[in-house]
């Protein structure tokens, strides 16, 4: 069997991961896999080249901006992932202030975009050091507006906290978000083990599209919400395989990290 370390966040997007290994989707690729839920995206990247894990799902982005530490994306697994999410009881022309994770992430790029599309000018960013505490700015009614992915953005709807306003596929068609990803050293010292956690990951999403409810009951261990907003979740947003080949809403994306200074010049080869 070879050992390897797999690091995921929590969401609708990390499920194909959940998936393989609570299936045994990994194992039967010859494959012992440790899993690690890490604590913020933003800590993803460092992992990846300290060598602490072999393998993440991670925003996309984060991938194409890692200059000087080469990162290989090999599936993809996000998809229009991320959503605004306003409180009840006030209209979109009053929102004033509005939560947002560190830069660099998805739920980042898509509150960007979308507060410059709503029209939103001079409003007051918050930004949090993570992707749960703009959600509990949120809930804590510290704002008007949070961006966040599901199934959180599900569960504040049900809960009766807020509403979905738009979401990033409304900016940015069959956009990609965190995806499987491994350093390019780690491809070219070991591709039957890569082949082999893509061919897993692939099966982790097939079962994710064919039992949402298992794979909400499995998800709710790892998301730590009760599985009933993530099922809910899945019927509103699907992790999809296929997303990464969505080449023009990744350049768009691109254009905007490169006009808010995220990154220089075109990215290329991730």
């Amino acid at each position: 069997m070879n050992k390897i370390k797999v690091a995921l966040l929590r969401g609708i997007c990390q499920t194909p991961a959940y998936a393989a290994y609570e299936q045994g989707f990994f194992r039967a690729e010859g494959l012992d896999v440790e899993i690690e839920v890490a604590a913020t995206a933003w800590l993803v990247p460092h992992k990846l080249t300290a060598g602490d894990c072999q393998f993440a799902v991670m925003p996309w982005t984060r991938v194409a901006a890692a200059e000087g530490h080469p990162f290989v994306l090999l599936a993809g697994s996000g998809y229009e992932e991320a959503a605004m999410v306003m409180r009840l009881g006030i209209a979109e022309a009053e929102v004033r202030r509005v939560a947002i994770p560190l830069r660099g992430g998805i739920k980042d790029l898509t509150a960007r975009g979308l507060i410059r599309s709503l029209g939103w000018k001079d409003i007051d960013i918050l930004r949090q050091p993570s992707g749960d505490g703009a959600i509990i700015a949120f809930f804590g009614q510290g704002v008007d507006a949070a961006s966040m992915v599901e199934p959180y953005a599900t569960m504040m709807e049900i809960l009766g906290v807020g509403r979905v306003i738009r979401r990033t596929g409304d900016l940015w068609k069959g956009a990609p978000g965190c995806a499987l990803t491994t350093t390019v050293a780690f491809k070219e010292r070991a591709p039957d083990v890569v082949a082999g956690v893509v061919r897993a990951f692939v099966r982790g999403a097939a079962f994710v599209h064919q039992h949402p409810d298992q794979a909400a009951e499995m998800a709710a261990r790892y998301i730590g919400i009760h599985s009933r907003f993530i099922r809910a979740a899945l019927d509103k947003n699907q992790p999809n395989l296929d997303a990464l080949r969505n080449h023009a809403a990744m350049d768009q994306i691109l254009a905007l990290m490169a006009d808010l200074g995220y990154v220089e010049g075109a990215c290329s080869g991730f």
